[in-house]
């Protein structure tokens, strides 16, 4: 990769992972790198930061937008702009169109109205329980012990769903235990927890209004699970980037080009 080829780079610190991207003077995405969040973010996007480096990128020079849960941490950032904006930016590039956005992160689930022309008409976001975000899947499969990249296809398996009722993720927890513990098979368990999961992102969609197409982004894209749930309660297909888990780091290096 040469010097040219990355133009801007793009910085999503989100609560799980962290990602960055970098495009080139066209807005085309031609590098990312991902993983898991760090806790001493400072450290995290030093070492991002000598990754592009060593793809040429001179971060003397660079362009650098950081978005996410710790974008006021990044000093480097000439800006730090919200979730929301980055997160429109990068899909409507991605898939050419507005639509309704709907992001399940770690942290919080956000929906978001966009335009024909990129804009956000309105928005909505689910930040005060894990339930309704990734990580309540991902705390579920830790304590039943199954992998997070199988949960969807074993929820998809099984002809019965158990209802998960609890609203909170430790009681949610308790209850799945308590399931377990009556002989419940696990993957019905696995298809109620999606269920339950899929109706919190439902409800954020009903509350704006959902305006065709349904796009997903967010790791828990790659759950076909959930995509099939949102579908089928939403009744309209669900359509995916090609770089679910990239929207709002590339988003953000969009917006570093400029208008």
């Amino acid at each position: 990769m040469t010097v040219s080829q990355i133009y801007a780079l793009g910085l999503d610190v989100g609560s799980t992972t962290a990602k960055i991207v970098g495009v080139d003077s066209a807005g085309e995405l031609v590098w990312s790198h991902l993983e898991a969040a760090e806790p001493r973010v400072a450290d995290q996007v030093e070492r991002f930061l000598e990754l592009a480096k060593e793809e040429g990128v001179s971060t003397d020079q660079m362009l650098l937008v950081a978005t996410g849960y710790g974008r006021k941490l990044v000093e480097q950032a000439a800006r730090q702009v919200t979730e929301i904006t980055c997160h429109a930016r990068g899909i409507h590039r991605s898939l050419g169109h507005g639509g309704t956005l709907v992001d399940i992160g770690g942290q919080d689930s956000k929906v978001i109205r966009i335009s024909p022309q990129g804009d956000v008409i309105d928005f909505v976001m689910s930040d005060k329980c894990a339930a309704g975000t990734g990580r309540f899947l991902e705390n579920t499969a830790n304590r039943l012990g199954v992998s997070i990249d199988e949960m969807g296809l074993r929820a998809l398996q099984s002809n019965q769903e158990v209802p998960i009722s609890s609203t909170c993720t430790v009681f949610a927890e308790s209850e799945v235990i308590s399931l377990i513990a009556q002989g419940v098979p696990l993957a019905a368990i696995l298809r109620g927890l999606h269920r339950s999961l899929t109706r919190r992102v439902v409800a954020l969609v009903r509350s704006i209004g959902l305006g065709s197409p349904l796009m997903l982004s967010g790791g828990v894209a790659y759950n076909q699970a959930i995509r099939s749930m949102l579908e089928e309660e939403c009744q309209t297909p669900v359509l995916l980037p090609q770089h679910p888990q990239l929207m709002g780091a590339y988003g953000a290096a969009l917006i570093s080009l400029g208008p």
